[in-house]
């Protein structure tokens, strides 16, 4: 039996919608996979209820089918489905790795990318690979092929995060439907001007320049919509010392970047406080841009 931990994602990061991406620290999924004749499924932790064991409608699943790797596969959630953090994503992601390795088909991190994100199509209606590319590869990551995730640049990256989940959903398909099908080209020079400057920050490990990037104005302002308490939320963390503060994902995540390790206690506790304001329950992990999935035998 083999053992894969999946990180954790965050995806856009802001002005980099369906592009960017980050390896977290925490939480993270825990996928264990072993021969057999035929798939199996089987789920357990966090949100396992909601999540379908059929191997035909799991994305593990279809990640075995691309491997054509049969094989009986616990997955021991970690990351909540339809947080923002890439969930079903790091199940992906942790299922390639390890069925690879089990099956020795040879391929590589970057190879497994396209691979990986053909089980997030089951979720989204399309395979992205802005959560696969960052939970497999680890950093940060860029996706120049949208749709296959053919073509990723990884930036090893690490810089202290703050990602406060509330009690609440929001569906990836909702948080695409919201997305506009226009801009004005005011909007979209500036969103290429901060992805610009939040690449750069990401390769300097540079803090206040990733805040600077994290802003949009086409993708965030609908998406956090969604979001009860967002607008709140954001405030306090920058109030307490945030350099940036997004929407995870397609959320209802919020991603926090703060200047300092020693400064994310206080970051999460004014997102915490600001969500209770609101009257939602939220929970907030102190954490760091990092590694991709780990490998272990058992």
């Amino acid at each position: 039996m083999l053992t894969v931990r999946a990180p954790a994602t965050s995806a856009n990061l802001g002005s980099g919608f369906d592009v960017f991406g980050i390896a977290l620290g925490a939480p993270a999924d825990i996928v264990r996979v072993e021969r057999a004749p035929e798939t199996t499924i089987t789920v357990t932790g966090t949100g396992s209820e909601f999540i379908p064991e059929d191997p035909a409608k799991n994305t593990v699943g279809a990640v075995a089918d691309a491997l054509d790797a049969p094989a009986r596969i616990e997955i021991d959630k970690g990351i909540r489905p339809s947080s923002g953090l890439g969930s079903s994503a790091a199940s992906a992601a942790g299922a390639a790795v390890a069925l690879n390795e089990l099956y020795d088909r040879g391929y590589s991190r970057d190879e497994l990318v396209p691979i990986a994100a053909e089980g997030e199509a089951l979720v989204s209606g399309e395979a992205h690979a802005d959560n696969v590319a960052p939970s497999l590869l680890g950093g940060f990551t860029i996706v120049s092929n949208i749709d296959t995730g053919s073509n990723v640049t990884q930036v090893d990256a690490s810089l202290p995060l703050v990602v406060c989940l509330p009690e609440t959903t929001v569906s990836t398909r909702d948080a695409r439907d919201v997305v506009p099908d226009q801009a004005p080209l005011s909007d979209i020079v500036d969103t290429v001007s901060c992805a610009a400057t939040l690449a750069v920050g990401m390769a300097r490990n540079d803090p206040e320049l990733v805040g600077q990037g994290m802003t949009d104005e086409i993708v965030t302002p609908e998406r956090s919509a969604l979001i009860d308490g967002y607008g709140d939320v954001r405030e306090a963390a920058l109030d307490a010392g945030a350099t940036g503060v997004t929407v995870s994902g397609a959320g209802p995540g919020v991603l926090a970047v703060c200047r300092h390790p020693d400064h994310r206690g206080q970051v999460a506790s004014a997102m915490l406080d600001a969500f209770d304001t609101a009257g939602i329950e939220s929970r907030a992990y102190q954490t760091r841009v990092g590694a991709g999935a780990q490998l272990y035998r058992e």
